[in-house]
């Protein structure tokens, strides 16, 4: 292990050290970008740290635990190791905070095997083609806009909405195998939401928390989602589990590495961001995969937008990287400016055979609904379709826009025949006949059952 002494700066979370000859000496060759750093001082205990940037004979690292009580005097050691995160069976369950140590209060997991942290991503030729649905039993997701397994999707919202409720939903429901959380400045209302929700629903036995919270050093927000990814990756690989990846908030995070940024002077680039934002989103949405005979890694991640502006530059750079959006509005997930561009891999190939139909029948009425309120906002003379159009829409917003409707996917697609015939003849909602024959309810038969008393 080396050590030196030459720390020569302390800004913020960043402790630069100067190693004379650096370029030019046989230490230069043992230390890499992401290798872990010990700081020994005599007024705190061992803190951690990470090699940010080799520049010259300068070294810059960045300190998980902040930098209070380190001085010029503390002593810098290299393992010359990148940082691990704990992989065993004993971490589920498990909540650790963002330098991955407990937060729970139960024995720490020293002697488990570890692995590296922020390892590349898969080359994309050894990838399976994703064709495995993930169901949650919301039917805005899995009727309209479905889950794919080695999916990466970002949940755009404004601050205040419901995103909290609905990822904890997701976690407790989704028919993954393991689910690893990763939450980055947590309010402490928001983690204990969180802890809550996956003990009660009995989804904490297979589910792994880090938790950064908004009142820990910025520093460790930025390993979170590497943490998180990197023990996922190995479930998929060594143990063929199919794992889902909840991560919020990423605009946190980049606000994260923002504030790093300027401690470390870089140039800022829009709206302060650093210049790299698209490549270190993409370095973790790419961890995304369906792995050739073994399992895969999802990953869902909250973006909130400042204004509810979808061109701020983190929902806009995750756009180009991920696969569609979930765009929850109005506490809502809008089925007009939500998609998922996988879905059709699934949809009706591994979903029932109805499933592409209903699903743009549903969408088009809906459509000509909203069309429908607009014209009577502004007065127009309504006929008789019209007419049927707003009560139809009155009964999508309260059986299937809600987020905490519970519907397996089967249930969604009866209901939505249910909805159908109560408000429309079969040729007006150009599905094909051998579909309405199969499924479309006799009228006779709904004379005395309601929308909401048809599916429990």
């Amino acid at each position: 292990m080396i050590k030196h002494t030459s720390i020569v700066s302390i800004v913020g979370n960043i402790v630069s050290l100067e190693v004379a000859g650096l370029t030019e000496n046989a230490f230069a060759g043992q230390l890499r970008l992401g290798d872990l750093s010990i700081i020994d001082s005599p007024n705190r205990s061992q803190a951690t740290a990470q090699i940010i940037r080799l520049k010259g004979d300068l070294i810059s690292l960045q300190v998980f635990g902040g930098t209070n009580g380190i001085s010029t005097a503390s002593t810098v050691s290299f393992p010359g190791q990148p940082l691990q995160v704990t992989y065993s069976a004993n971490v589920l369950g498990r909540i650790f905070d963002g330098a991955g140590k407990p937060r729970d209060g139960l024995s720490g997991l020293d002697q488990d095997n570890k692995v590296p942290v922020a390892g590349p991503n898969i080359n994309p030729v050894r990838r399976v083609l994703a064709s495995k649905l993930i169901r949650t039993n919301i039917p805005m997701i899995d009727l309209f806009n479905s889950l794919v397994e080695s999916q990466k999707l970002p949940i755009f919202t404004a601050a205040g909405e419901p995103y909290n409720q609905l990822l904890a939903r997701i976690g407790s429901q989704a028919d993954a195998d393991i689910i690893i959380f990763g939450g980055i400045a947590l309010l402490y209302d928001d983690y204990h939401y969180f802890r809550t929700a996956f003990e009660n629903s009995g989804a904490s036995s297979r589910t792994v928390m880090f938790t950064h919270l908004a009142s820990d050093p910025v520093a460790e927000a930025l390993l979170v989602p590497d943490m998180a990814l990197a023990l996922a990756e190995r479930f998929a690989v060594e143990e063929s589990k199919r794992v889902l990846v909840l991560l919020t908030d990423m605009t946190a995070f980049a606000d994260a590495l923002k504030e790093v940024a300027i401690s470390m002077e870089q140039i800022p680039s829009n709206r302060g961001y650093t210049g790299d934002l698209y490549s270190q989103l993409a370095r973790r949405y790419e961890k995304a995969c369906d792995f050739r005979g073994a399992g895969s890694v999802t990953i869902l991640g909250v973006t909130t937008m400042p204004g509810d502006d979808i061109t701020h530059p983190v929902p806009d750079n995750t756009g180009y990287i991920t696969e569609g959006q979930y765009y929850l509005r109005d506490g809502l997930i809008d089925p007009f400016a939500s998609l998922s561009r996988l879905k059709q891999m699934v949809v009706g190939k591994v979903t029932r055979e109805d499933h592409a139909q209903v699903m743009s029948a549903m969408i088009r009425l809906y459509s000509e609904a909203v069309a429908a309120e607009r014209k009577q906002a502004m007065a127009f003379d309504l006929g008789n379709y019209d007419k049927r159009l707003l009560e139809f829409a009155k009964t999508f917003r309260k059986e299937l826009l809600p987020i905490d409707v519970n519907l397996t996917l089967e249930q969604a697609l009866d209901l939505c025949w249910v909805m159908m015939a109560d408000y429309f003849d079969p040729v007006e909602l150009l599905i094909k006949q051998e579909l309405i024959d199969e499924y479309f309810p006799i009228k006779e038969n709904l004379a005395n059952t309601s929308v909401s008393e048809d599916i429990v």
